[in-house]
């Protein structure tokens, strides 16, 4: 008998994944390795100064999944009026960790230094590839671990003082906000529910070092950020479940923080990243909302 979640779900990864990749306008390099590269989209719209969309790729941190498959996402935006810039970062593990089958999750420290060197090169980069763009009305939004990652480059002030020094900012990013879209957002509830087969774990390097890493890469233990924060998310999802961002939001309250929430009924994963989804029109309205 066939799942209706499941079916769903297939449904909306295969419209978002039928969309040709967009090439972008440019690409500029924020390092030596091949994955540390952004592609910039200028604002199809408009004549004046746009605001800027950092956008961060989700995929579990799994090498498989790179920025391809969101640069219909990354166009749809630009259509919008905005100036975006979709971030690429290493993925993957040179060496499994024992018990692990199947692509591994992330590599560590590499996924977070490359976070971190992207958007600290970003302004310059921006003005270079993309003269439009206005870094004073920049929000940063990502999907699933790329939401994950998200929420993390906007709590940087927050890290221990022991954090590798490259991560930790003195103070705020100057952002307008965040959104983010069905996010690995509380690394204890994720791995209590299975999230994309222990891939908060495999990110911190297995078992033995997820409570070791967890504060210094989990955004629930990164609060409160003193950012504006969103998060979307589909209450059909069955890869991240809403209970994940609920978790957060929760933690935020406790730390004396608002996050807003917005819950899709009918909703799943992939159709936030769809151009072609009603959703995605929602993650467009919650983008203005701050950046405009």
């Amino acid at each position: 008998m066939s799942d209706p979640a499941v079916e769903r779900d297939a449904a909306e990864a295969a419209s978002a994944f039928a969309h040709p990749p967009v090439e972008p306008d440019a690409t500029a390099p924020y390092g030596d390795h091949p994955d540390q590269t952004v592609d910039f989209y200028a604002p199809r719209t408009g004549t004046g100064p746009a605001p800027l969309v950092v956008l961060v790729h989700g995929g579990a941190w799994r090498a498989p999944y790179d920025r391809r498959h969101v640069t219909p996402l990354a166009d749809f935006l630009a259509r919008q009026g905005y100036a975006v810039a979709n971030v690429e970062y290493r993925r993957g593990s040179p060496v499994p960790h024992q018990g692990a089958t199947g692509p591994i999750a992330g590599r560590w420290p590499e996924t977070f230094d490359d976070l971190a060197a992207a958007l600290d090169a970003l302004p310059g980069l921006a003005a270079s590839a993309v003269p439009r763009a206005d870094p004073r009305r920049t929000v940063l939004t990502g999907h699933s671990a790329g939401g994950h990652l998200a929420l993390w480059a906007a709590a940087r002030h927050l890290l221990p003082a022991d954090a590798t020094p490259a991560w930790r900012l003195a103070a705020p990013p100057r952002l307008r906000g965040v959104v983010a879209l069905a996010p690995i957002a509380d690394f204890t509830v994720a791995e209590e529910l299975g999230v994309c087969g222990g891939a908060c774990a495999q990110l911190l390097g297995g078992p033995d070092g997820f409570a070791a890493r967890r504060p210094y890469a989990d955004p629930a233990a990164l609060l409160p950020s003193g950012i504006a924060t969103t998060l979307v998310h589909g209450r059909e999802d069955i890869v991240v479940p809403a209970r994940v961002s609920e978790s957060y939001v929760d933690a935020a309250a406790t730390a004396g923080e608002t996050v807003g929430l917005t819950l899709l009924d009918g909703v799943g994963h992939f159709a936030l990243i769809d151009p072609a989804a009603d959703a995605c029109a929602v993650v467009a309205e919650e983008i203005a909302q701050l950046a405009w």
